[in-house]
């Protein structure tokens, strides 16, 4: 056999060189791909509306069924990685995500895009917590936290080239090439995978919970797919009561499915342990702010400010920037104050930073508005490091697996959540003024919302002990 197919306990790439940055950096650069393809859509938008004679508000839609098929995809993810080998996996996922994204570039209408979106998303649901599993696996829970850094720092650079090169295509040429610059970053990742990532494997894979997938898929989709269509006109009320009805019933029915079956594809059992709970329903707070500030942002800079998309490329890549920077510094920071403090004090930076981009005005001087992205980025990048990092602390590693599809399924969810949130709001802010179109004025308080959101984020970090996930930053008690 060609691949290494080794047990969760054994030595894989043991050298501390290769499992600590070579491992991480490979993954993060596949990754890549994803979160390159995230930004540029988000400021691509105004522009392909135009292109596909569609609302900009409706266009959001290719955004939302991406996450909702991720969503709806993602608790297969350990158990294909496990039965099937967690490198194949990958990168079959990488493989699909390219042909998807060829898809996109070559949609003549909004169904075509969304249909191919669709297929993007299942790739993604793959990507994401299957790399995500090879790095736990393969990492010391006290080299966890800096392991995690370099794993998304390659990946971060999505979100700060995303806007300028995003902005750059759609300006002076043709916006599919937004989705067909993915094929030569795949055909790189594969290699690189194929080269040098170690195919991880349970020796024992438990059967596939078909029910469970069933349960979980039909109460995502419904939840997603109503919170995108509440309030906005496009389907009957009673329908979209209805898919959340439905929704609700079946995550219902999944609780009691999940209660008592060890071989339930979500184990809702690690929600009992205090760091992954608030790491996860805790972090969605936040997480449901960075899922709608790229969509707001696109709003505010493009129809609100009457930028070009370059122009607002420009101004958004500063905040990944300033993400990027904060993954070198995020270890020694949580060394030093802990995950609870780190938590408690960010959730307020970065709940008041969302709360800053709606005092923006066509006459903000644009040094401010970059040093207060800037400053966002930083800060909103260190409260995901941490979130990250902690939601493994009491994971044992048989339920590595799980813990990793659980806690990505919940992201993807509550960032389509923002998604659907923002353009609610925007819809809501139109009514509420009495307008047709959106102007600057009508898009500035979502912000004020999508921060006040956050704060509630606090509730579920302060019952944490002081000491909460210490093994992961290898912070020495006080």
């Amino acid at each position: 056999m060609s691949e290494v197919e080794a047990p969760i306990d054994a030595p894989v790439a043991g050298t501390p060189a290769a499992r600590g940055w070579m491992i991480p950096a490979i993954i993060g650069s596949a990754m890549l791909m994803q979160t390159l393809n995230a930004t540029v859509i988000s400021n691509a938008l105004p522009t392909m509306a135009v292109a596909l004679d569609e609302d900009p508000l409706r266009l959001n839609l290719a955004i939302t069924m991406f996450l909702l098929a991720s969503a709806v995809f993602l608790p297969i993810s350990g158990w294909v990685a496990d039965k099937f080998g967690a490198k194949r996996i990958f990168m079959a996922a990488m493989v699909l995500f390219a042909l998807s994204s060829a898809a996109c570039g070559f949609a003549q209408n909004l169904n075509q895009l969304v249909l191919a979106r669709i297929f993007q998303g299942m790739a993604g649901a793959m990507m994401g917590p299957v790399g995500r599993l090879v790095l736990l696996r393969t990492t010391p829970k006290s080299e966890l936290v800096g392991a995690m850094s370099v794993l998304t720092m390659p990946a971060l650079l999505g979100p700060v080239i995303g806007p300028v090169v995003g902005g750059a295509i759609v300006t002076f040429a043709d916006w599919r090439w937004i989705f067909f610059m993915n094929l030569p970053i795949a055909i790189v990742g594969v290699a690189l995978v194929r080269a040098y990532v170690p195919n991880v494997k349970e020796q024992d894979v438990s059967p596939i919970d078909w029910i469970g997938i069933l349960l979980t898929g039909v109460g995502l989709a419904g939840l997603i797919f109503g919170f995108e269509n509440v309030g906005r006109g496009s389907l009957p009320a009673g329908m979209v009561a209805g898919l959340f009805l439905a929704s609700f019933t079946a995550l219902g029915l999944y609780w009691r499915h999940a209660r008592n079956n060890p071989h339930a594809i979500i184990d809702l059992s690690i929600f009992r342990l205090p760091t992954f709970r608030a790491s996860v329903i805790g972090g969605a707070f936040p997480r449901i702010g960075i899922g709608a500030t790229p969509f707001l942002l696109a709003m505010l800079l493009q129809i609100g400010f009457g930028l070009s998309a370059f122009q607002a490329g420009m101004m958004t890549f500063i905040s990944a920037a300033g993400a990027l920077v904060m993954k070198t510094t995020a270890p020694p920071i949580l060394r030093r104050f802990g995950f609870r403090s780190v938590l408690l004090v960010n959730a307020v930076i970065v709940g008041l930073s969302f709360m800053a981009y709606g005092l923006f005005k066509p006459s903000t001087p644009h040094w401010i508005m970059l040093t207060v992205l800037a400053i966002g980025g930083f800060f909103r990048s260190l409260q995901f490091t941490s979130l990250n990092g902690m939601a493994y602390a009491e994971i044992e590693q048989h339920q590595m697996s799980r813990a990793s599809t659980t806690s990505s399924m919940a992201q993807q969810l509550v960032q389509s959540i923002g998604i659907g949130l923002a353009a609610l709001l925007l819809h809501m802010l139109m009514v509420a003024q009495g307008q047709n179109h959106m102007t600057a004025a009508t898009i500035a308080p979502a912000f004020v919302i999508i921060g006040a959101i956050t704060f509630i984020s606090i509730l579920f970090f302060l019952p944490l002990p002081k000491d909460a996930g210490d093994e992961m930053n290898g912070r020495s008690p006080t």
